[in-house]
């Protein structure tokens, strides 16, 4: 686990951390462990990224992707393609590969990784509008990639492209029906159906996704968008016992992303990778610098973005294990030139991770793409009585830019049924009254019952952009007319209040983590 406290800190996704496990118990290592079975690590790569894509849709909120689904369909659709031909452009031109391998190679790496992207992205502050687009494209690219990865790994002529092009368009449907059709049964029948146990439905929850993928895949539909739309449709179907259920995805997620990536690590021999280290980095210079930009910037003409989030988005196409999964289709099939492929695709992505992840932060900055004033964040604290009331604990960090430095907790005027229970500031924790006034550097727990959930969330932003008159200058949200101060608060409904009680132990606990870890857990953007 220390491995998953190095990554999160340093902004690096955990692939490279434990490729250097594996590599270190495989060949040329410490262990010197022989293990070259491709087929193998192909199956268990696929079943990793069926509960990895499962973890990541369930995760993502519908009310924050939504506006972002045309871009990322594009990007999945018209920018692939984009990204292929200039690829495979590059590595034949560039590095001398003949136009097979080279269209693996450009099909193989234009698929951005799922887990790369949610763990990074996830702990970097951007726009809920660019973290929708990538979070996902990420989900959506993943279909049309494997279908031109296994066509060009088929020995024989490659198909047309419109023959292809009609492949991907009706495996695409294929999926997203089979995705929304098992989401819905599925969510529903958790909703009306009592299980024995209530450590039953987070099983049951990732047994529904895997059987949409299972499902798709039998109907030759695309198995990995099937189980990504199932997973975001059970996310957002609000079912019992969510918390623990997502702790425990979670925790499958990060299960699957070490096996995977020990695995791949092992299945590396890392003195031939020597030889193509440099093809790999000019194929990654060609990816990265030309053909990911002409991707996004092709892709989105449609779309009035601002040329800032365009350029942020081509430096964030962030590739990860899906991309080496990938290159193993061709190693299992026999494509002559199969194990160079992938020896420069392992390189490709390890050296532009490295330097991608971390940087992303910095070109935010220098972008001057700021984050959302006031981040609110589920805590997830499975509970009773907030079970019970339908009852949500939010943590609400005040950074340096944001308007609601100043304003009294009485003055953020939240919906009837929200309230400030508890303040950190400075490491130390207090009960707020009415007339305390929040600084900078203030975190915050604030208890809603779910009408008000949303309400509370978009008033909280209101504030941090434009101040306590936000509801009169025309900043977005909810003004309402509760007060929202002191342990229950003006506004604050009686049961909230028991509940708050009830619960300020396990409230405690998690705020005192959050102060220590500076606000962790899934973030809410907007």
């Amino acid at each position: 686990m220390a491995a998953v406290r190095i990554s999160s800190r340093s902004g690096l996704p955990s692939l490279l951390l434990y490729l250097g496990i594996g590599i270190a118990m495989g060949q040329d290592g410490f262990f010197d462990v022989k293990f070259d079975n491709a087929e193998l690590t192909q199956v268990i790569g696929y079943a990793a990224l069926v509960v990895i894509l499962a973890e990541g849709g369930l995760g993502t909120k519908w009310k924050e992707i939504r506006p972002a689904l045309p871009a990322a369909v594009m990007l999945s659709l018209v920018g692939v393609a984009v990204s292929v031909g200039v690829t495979a452009a590059g590595a034949h031109y560039l590095v001398g590969l003949d136009w097979r391998q080279s269209l693996i190679i450009g099909a193989v790496v234009s698929s951005t990784d799922a887990a790369a992207v949610f763990s990074v992205l996830r702990k970097v502050p951007l726009p809920a509008r660019v973290t929708g687009v990538l979070e996902a494209e990420s989900g959506f690219n993943d279909a049309p990639v494997v279908i031109l990865v296994v066509a060009f790994s088929t020995k024989g002529p490659v198909d047309s492209w419109y023959v292809l092009v009609g492949e991907i368009a009706l495996e695409l449907a294929i999926g997203a029906a089979m995705g929304i059709a098992v989401g819905w049964l599925g969510s529903y029948g958790l909703r009306h159906v009592a299980l024995p146990a209530s450590g039953l439905y987070p099983i049951a929850v990732m047994a529904i996704a895997v059987s949409a993928y299972a499902a798709g895949a039998l109907v030759h539909g695309s198995g990995f968008l099937a189980v990504y739309l199932a997973a975001m449709i059970l996310g957002n179907a609000k079912l019992p016992h969510w918390p623990a259920t997502r702790g425990f995805a979670d925790g499958l997620g990060w299960l699957a992303q070490i096996g995977m990536f020990v695995l791949l690590g092992l299945l590396v021999t890392p003195h031939d990778l020597l030889d193509d280290f440099w093809p790999a980095v000019i194929v990654g210079l060609v990816l990265t610098v030309v053909a990911r930009p002409l991707e996004v910037f092709i892709s989105l003409a449609p779309f009035r973005l601002p040329w800032q989030e365009k350029a942020l988005m081509s430096w964030a196409g962030l590739r990860g294990a899906v991309p080496i999964i990938l290159a193993t289709i061709p190693m299992v099939a026999g494509v002559e030139g199969s194990t160079r492929v992938f020896n420069i695709v392992f390189v490709l992505v390890i050296v532009y991770t490295l330097i991608q992840g971390p940087t992303l932060p910095w070109l935010a900055k220098a972008l001057r793409i700021a984050d959302d004033p006031t981040e609110a964040a589920d805590l997830g604290i499975e509970s009773a009585p907030l079970e019970r009331l339908r009852g949500h604990l939010l943590s609400v960090a005040i950074p340096a830019r944001s308007k609601m430095h100043g304003v009294e907790v009485g003055e953020l005027r939240l919906p009837a049924g929200a309230a400030v229970t508890l303040v950190v500031r400075d490491g130390k924790s207090f009960v707020p009254a009415p007339s305390t006034v929040l600084r900078r550097g203030d975190e915050l727990l604030v208890i809603t019952t779910d009408p008000v959930r949303d309400a509370a969330e978009e008033r909280l932003h209101a504030v941090g952009q434009g101040g306590k008159l936000a509801g009169w200058l025309g900043a977005g949200g909810r003004s309402g007319s509760g007060g929202g101060g002191g342990s229950g608060g003006s506004g604050g409904s009686g049961d909230v209040g028991h509940a708050v009680q009830h619960d300020v132990s396990h409230a405690l606990k998690a705020v005192k983590r959050l102060g220590k870890t500076g606000g962790g857990g899934p973030k809410t953007h907007h």
